[in-house]
């Protein structure tokens, strides 16, 4: 099998113009077959603020109705998006800029309103990716890069978490690739203490997360990702790695972040 990288940038990165900068200078020099998918950050929010559209947060997760459903497209599909690919090209790196409804690659359903009415907020099921269509894209050597925008299939786009997107992507193409799921943020890894960027947990098994976990040696704020990439794995990606943006150089070493595995 082919070998695929497919990489995750958050919103810290996006938000920092010079760490971005940085960081796509190095996915660009990164070789081989690989995909980008990236965040909003806080753009939308402040655009929104300037049309006179309030942004709901609940729990860190936005709450998406009609007019911010608009601003989130505008931003993550359109500025975010094509100002990475521009940058990309810069770099010598042939981008192509998506989202989920472009060539019916992602489609996704409403989330269903429970305690909370998360307004156009989609959930991925475990068809809703089309994997061919994206091989098409890499075997013409198109770098696709994704953002966080998908649909239902019957005109109506939705706001989708772009951590989900990733691990989506890399599931449904790991049957035609040998993956490796790479989160950036702006920490070296999983860190023993949250405090000590220096504290990198170099490799994790999902047995020893477990006990990790309930120790509580690993902050919350990382149970959620680290849930996703062992889930990830049991699916079929080879391995996932989270680490430092400014670090994926590494990567080619396999000395970048932590790395999770089976």
């Amino acid at each position: 099998m082919s070998v695929l990288n497919i990489i995750k940038i958050g919103g810290n990165v996006i938000d920092n113009p010079d760490q971005l900068e940085v960081f796509l200078e190095k996915f660009s020099a990164l070789p081989g077959r690989k995909i980008l998918v990236h965040g909003g950050g806080k753009i939308a929010t402040r655009i929104a603020s300037d049309m006179g559209i309030e942004a709901k947060m609940v729990e860190g997760r936005r709450i998406t109705d009609a007019a911010m459903l608009d601003v989130v497209t505008m931003v993550y599909a359109g500025l975010t998006n094509k100002n990475i690919v521009a940058a990309l090209q810069k770099n010598n790196c042939n981008a192509i800029g998506l989202c989920g409804a472009d060539a019916n690659v992602i489609k996704a359903v409403r989330r269903p309103v429970k305690e909370i009415d998360y307004g156009f907020v989609g959930d991925i099921l475990a068809d809703s990716i089309d994997p061919l269509a994206i091989k098409k894209l890499l075997e013409a050597e198109f770098i696709p890069v994704f953002s966080a925008i998908t649909h239902n299939g019957n005109g109506q786009l939705l706001n989708t978490n772009a951590d989900t997107i990733a691990s989506s992507l890399a599931v449904a193409l790991s049957k035609l690739y040998e993956v490796s799921l790479i989160y950036c943020f702006d920490k070296n890894g999983v860190l023993l203490d949250v405090n000590d960027d220096q504290s990198v947990i170099e490799t994790i098994r999902s047995s020893e997360f477990e006990r990790l976990r309930d120790s509580k040696t690993i902050h919350d704020g990382m149970i959620p990702k680290l849930f996703n990439a062992f889930d990830a794995i049991s699916k079929g990606v080879s391995n996932v790695y989270i680490g430092h943006a400014n670090n994926l150089h590494l990567f080619q070493q396999r000395k970048f972040g932590t790395c999770l595995i089976a």
